[in-house]
C-alpha cells in the first residue's frame, strides 16, 4: 500500500512522473533495505541520491506522506524539510501539508516565508537579554481555518 501511495503522492507533488520502492534483497525481507527511485517529469528514472536537492526533498516528502496515508500519526515534527525547495515546489508541499493537517498536527522548523505564512500559529524564540530565551506565539488562523489579524 505504501508503494502505491508513494507513486500517487509523487505524481501529485511533481505534476507527473513516477516513483518506485524496491527491496535490495527480495529473498531476505527482514534483512533487506529499500531503494528509492524517482522520475520527475521529463527526466529519466534515477536513484534518489542522483536527483537534485529539491527533487530529493520533494521525493522524500512524497514518501513521508505515503506512509502517513497508511499509518497516520497525531503529531509530526519536520526540521527545515522545505529548505531545498523552490517557490513552485513549496506551493505543492504546502497544498499537500494542508490536506494532511486535518488529521495530523505538524510542527515545522523553517526559514521559508511561504511555509511560515501558511501556518495556523507561529512559535518564535527570542532573546530579550543575554542567555534568557522568550517564547513568542502568534496565531494566524482560528479553529475554522480562517485568517486572524495577528499582532506581535
Amino acid at each position: 500500500q505504501i508503494k502505491k501511495n508513494f507513486h500517487a503522492t509523487f505524481r501529485a507533488l511533481f505534476g507527473g512522473g513516477r516513483a518506485e520502492l524496491k527491496l535490495t534483497d527480495q529473498e531476505n525481507l527482514l534483512e533487506s533495505g529499500i531503494e528509492i527511485l524517482a522520475q520527475p517529469p521529463g527526466k529519466k528514472l534515477e536513484y534518489i541520491a542522483l536527483l537534485s536537492g529539491g527533487e530529493r526533498s520533494l521525493t522524500a516528502i512524497a514518501l513521508l506522506f505515503a506512509v502517513y496515508k497508511v499509518k497516520p500519526s497525531p503529531f509530526c515534527i519536520l526540521d527545515e524539510i522545505d529548505a531545498a525547495l523552490d517557490d513552485k515546489n513549496i506551493g505543492q508541499f504546502i497544498g499537500m501539508l494542508d490536506e494532511f493537517a486535518r488529521k495530523t498536527q505538524f510542527l515545522i522548523i523553517t526559514h521559508n516565508k511561504k511555509t511560515v505564512t501558511s501556518a495556523a500559529s507561529l512559535l518564535g524564540i527570542t532573546m530579550e537579554e543575554s542567555g534568557v530565551s522568550k517564547l513568542v506565539t502568534i496565531k494566524l488562523k482560528n479553529e475554522t481555518g480562517n485568517r486572524v489579524h495577528a499582532q506581535a
